[in-house]
């Protein structure tokens, strides 16, 4: 009985890629992410940065925002690197949504195209007044349950007196801070706003200190198409105050649902 040798053949080495092979590979990579990511914060993800007290306690001054972009649909204004001023970009909204009443909202300015978060007031059809420090909604007086009354240092360096209080809006789930230095403020006693169709009203829950939709120069009534995200989350903060005595100092922030 004769007997066979096979004679197994290694297998061939992978060939090494050249230098050249390697930096087009990195380019590539870079290149799609590149396109990812501007896909990606165009379209979906919004990150912001709250640079004033306006919308106390809800945001503090450092804090960084997750804003949705989807949330009410999409238009130019939810462009980044100043991509809404294109001159072939139209006026218009696709998959649009309608915002609800409460929600803490990015848009931009129709003016000064400059970005802003406000809470969302007024709808349209919609009257909003405030007579002595009090919001009314369609008439009905928004009640408000006071919390506290505390000192801080604003970012600017003033020291401000104020009362906080607690807030729901007509179809909220739950309730929201508000600041107020007093009832005779500047913006305590205006209106009433009748809130045109396919436009909003806004306010910063800082009542007094808040250049919102009730405010000289500010941004009045904000059409649809100017609306950017809904503020989703506060994800981190790196800004701390300096603790003095009487005074109040926001703690650690991450991670809060708004």
């Amino acid at each position: 009985m004769s007997s066979t040798s096979s004679k197994t053949e290694a297998p061939s080495a992978k060939p090494k890629k050249t230098f050249r092979q390697m930096v087009v590979e990195e380019l590539k990579f870079i290149a799609g992410l590149l396109v990812f990511l501007f896909v990606f914060f165009n379209l979906v993800f919004g990150h912001y940065k709250i640079p004033s007290e306006s919308m106390q306690p809800t945001l503090e001054v450092g804090d960084h925002l997750y804003v949705s972009k989807f949330s009410y649909g999409f238009s130019r204004h939810s462009l980044i690197l100043g991509l809404h001023k294109l001159p072939f970009l139209k006026d218009g909204r696709i998959f649009a949504k309608m915002p609800k009443r409460g929600d803490v909202i990015v848009f931009r300015h129709p003016v000064s195209s400059q970005v802003m978060i406000k809470r969302l007031v007024g709808l349209p059809g919609d009257q909003v007044q405030t007579r002595q420090g009090r919001l009314y909604v369609n008439g009905a007086l928004i009640d408000r349950t006071d919390r506290e009354q505390f000192s801080y240092r604003e970012h600017r360096g003033n020291v401000t007196e104020i009362s906080a209080y607690q807030e729901i809006l007509p179809g909220e789930k739950r309730a929201h801070g508000i600041y107020e230095r007093n009832d005779f403020d500047r913006l305590d006693n205006t209106g009433p706003f009748i809130i045109p169709d396919d436009k909003f009203f806004f306010m910063g829950d800082n009542r007094d200190n808040s250049q919102d939709s009730r405010a000289p120069g500010g941004p009045g009534f904000v059409p649809f198409d100017y609306l950017i995200g809904r503020a989703e989350m506060m994800v981190y903060s790196l800004k701390r105050c300096k603790k003095e005595e009487g005074l109040r100092c926001p703690g650690f922030r991450a991670f809060k649902k708004l």
